[in-house]
């Protein structure tokens, strides 16, 4: 049985326009938490920017992801947990991709592997995970819970958080602290860009 909980969009379209041209590197600049470690790009260059829906799976069934992929809008990113000793197995893959880029969604970040690797490389959907594997989720109708707060490496996720990730790395951030950040991001970055005119 599911635990499903209404969708929450605490990043709404202004917040991420904020932080459309924001660095995960310029955020880290200004402050440790929200850092996920942990976690890669599938492939580079990789821009991550969206709302998240949260998942939280059982040992090795990845069922509850398809409950999340009905509920999920356009912008979201699927922000994943793992069971305990279970993140050494892949719960996505090409199928799940295809799925997620129908829907328009902006990406995934999950506490655990992928797999078909070279397929979803191809398509260019944006993906954060600890790397790859063969051994998979399955669907065991175990539960699983959709839009609870979730554990990515150290950082706790709140469904509706702002999820911000590039080459350099990932950020969780509040929404509600989150409009002072990109402020101050943004200013950052313009000091950045004039500090390097300079240099040049």
């Amino acid at each position: 049985m599911f635990t499903i909980q209404p969708r929450v969009e605490g990043a709404g379209p202004a917040l991420r326009a904020l932080f459309a041209e924001v660095d995960a590197s310029t955020i880290g600049h200004l402050l440790d938490d929200g850092h996920v470690d942990g976690v890669q790009p599938l492939v580079r260059p990789i821009r991550l920017l969206g709302n998240a829906v949260t998942v939280r799976l059982p040992v090795a069934d990845g069922g509850a992801i398809r409950q999340a992929l009905l509920l999920a809008r356009a912008g979201d990113v699927l922000v994943i947990e793992m069971a305990e000793g279970d993140r050494h197995r892949a719960c996505w893959g090409e199928l799940r991709t295809l799925a997620a880029l129908k829907k328009d969604l902006a990406g995934v970040v999950i506490a655990g592997c992928v797999t078909d690797v070279r397929a979803v490389g191809a398509l260019g959907f944006p993906v954060f995970s600890r790397g790859a594997s063969a051994l998979t989720t399955r669907s065991l109708d175990r539960g699983g819970a959709v839009n609870v707060p979730v554990r990515v490496g150290a950082v706790r996720v709140q469904p509706g958080d702002l999820v911000v990730g590039d080459d350099d790395g990932l950020f969780i951030l509040d929404p509600a602290q989150a409009r002072e950040i990109g402020a101050r991001a943004q200013a950052k970055q313009r000091q950045d860009a004039e500090r390097r005119a300079q240099l040049c």
